[in-house]
């Protein structure tokens, strides 16, 4: 997801005119620049996680979860990031955030102040970690994120806990219950990190290898929905905020639209990897958004 001619390409323009929100689109889209601002510097550099989206070696797009003290993640010039460490053994993007040139999304989220700031642009490895030099770097409204404060880092952890191809029972439930989940996608020569929110039971599982949600109202960019209009490859990462275990899920994602506007998008599970690592962080129980929609009675799923 470059920027050529304006932040858009021509898979974000397709959605921004069916929706018709090409205008709204224009105007925010005035925000999105390669600079890092001395606000979004402060503001990285509290941050205690960041989320990655990228590609791996075969192509499979994964969100991952990076952990550290504040500070680890810090502006060191006005196109350019520094991240110390990197994802745990075991990651699928451990190969690729020690790869050159790898284009790579991220998203710092703060949910003690419902503040999220996104930067993409291009990965390169350093001795400490690696180093992102941004060709995208914006910022989005506090919209369906849950407010939670940090309660402790464990440093205890056994990794990789289970790998899979479909989501076994346990995995199921815990995505029923999701509040927040991270949606990593690409198109082109570039790759975006976003994030989904909403009251507990807005994500569907319909089977242990489909899951579907609402597509909420939101900026008129349709930056991740515009991705999957050109590339169906998606990551999802599912935080259980109470232990700090992630859940990520590979595959493809495809967006309905129903006759009302209302938008659906379906994922297709291809990979799972569930994990438990030292240095997590566990995170209090959360005040949810006043932004939710209520989420509709629905009839028991099997897995």
């Amino acid at each position: 997801m470059t920027i050529t001619a304006g932040p858009y390409h021509q898979g974000s323009r397709q959605v921004q005119d069916r929706v018709g929100v090409r205008e709204l689109a224009d105007h925010v889209g005035r925000s999105i620049g390669p600079g890092i601002r001395e606000v979004a510097a402060a503001f990285l550099a509290r941050q205690p996680t960041l989320v990655v989206g990228a590609a791996d070696a075969a192509g499979r797009i994964w969100a991952s979860l990076l952990t550290g003290a504040p500070g680890f993640v810090r502006a060191t010039g006005p196109g350019r990031v520094s991240v110390a460490g990197g994802v745990p053994d075991g990651d699928p993007l451990a190969e690729a955030l020690a790869t050159p040139g790898t284009p790579l999304g991220t998203l710092a989220l703060d949910p003690r102040t419902r503040r999220r700031m996104r930067l993409n642009g291009v990965l390169e490895p350093t001795p400490r970690g690696f180093a992102v030099e941004a060709g995208e770097v914006f910022s989005n409204c506090p919209k369906y994120l849950q407010q939670r404060e940090p309660v402790e880092v464990l440093w205890d952890g056994p990794g990789v806990v289970r790998r899979g191809g479909a989501l076994t029972p346990g995995q199921a439930r815990g995505v029923r219950a999701a509040d927040t989940f991270f949606i990593a996608t690409a198109a082109g020569d570039g790759a975006d990190a976003s994030h989904r929110g909403g009251n507990p039971g807005f994500v569907e599982v319909l089977s242990p290898t489909e899951l579907a949600w609402p597509d909420y109202a939101g900026n008129a960019m349709f930056l991740t929905l515009g991705n999957l209009v050109e590339e169906p490859r998606a990551g999802l990462l599912f935080p259980d905020w109470e232990t700090g275990r992630t859940l990520q899920l590979t595959g493809r994602a495809r967006t309905e639209y129903g006759p009302d506007g209302a938008r659906t998008v379906r994922f297709t599970v291809e990979g799972t990897v569930e994990s438990e690592h030292p240095g997590r962080l566990r995170w209090s129980a959360p005040d949810y958004s006043p932004a939710n929609p209520p989420v509709p009675h629905r009839g028991r799923t099997t897995t």
